[in-house]
């Protein structure tokens, strides 16, 4: 693997902070873009802010700074295996701005995903990526990770999932 964990001054990688909650909504909207859907990005700032800091947080997020500022994030939540029996990491959104990839904050911020399955004895990161994205695809697959082609992802949502609900 050429990449390197190790960071050009400057750079790091932290936990996030409730003074970070704007940037990342930032970010998230910007990936939504880029994976051309703008128009189903809904997330407010006080709805992330209550997801990450609120009385019982459930989502997780990690931030990439570059010279001070904000430029990347990983966005994640704690699944569960009945088959392992123990916790995972499903990283809902990775995200570094154009102009800061091919930096390795990208992978820095999936090698502290993978610090914090190690220090929790968690048994699995996993994601989901877009079947066209194919620099994050090849990127992903130059770590290690490999498609979980024997899956389909289903998704239950809108009217489908308020009928549902309702009846």
């Amino acid at each position: 693997m050429s990449e390197s964990a190790e960071i050009k001054a400057g750079q790091g990688i932290r936990r996030a902070l409730p003074s970070d909650v704007e940037r990342i909504v930032e970010l998230c909207r910007e990936l939504a873009t880029y994976e051309k859907a703008p128009e189903e990005f809904t997330l407010t700032v006080e709805q992330l802010h209550g997801a990450l800091f609120g009385a019982n947080p459930a989502l997780f997020a990690h931030v990439a700074e570059h010279d001070g500022v904000v430029v990347g994030c990983a966005v994640w939540f704690r699944t569960f295996s009945t088959w392992d029996g123990v916790h995972g990491i499903y990283l809902e959104d990775l995200y570094v701005t154009p102009e800061r990839r091919g930096t390795g904050l990208g992978f820095a911020l999936l090698v502290e995903l993978a610090r914090e399955c190690r220090r929790n004895g968690y048994s699995r990161l996993q994601w989901a990526v877009l079947d066209w994205n194919t620099p994050s695809i090849q990127f992903y697959e130059k770590l290690g990770a490999r498609p979980q082609r024997d899956w389909i992802t289903y998704r239950l949502a809108g009217d489908a999932l308020g009928a549902l609900g309702a009846g």
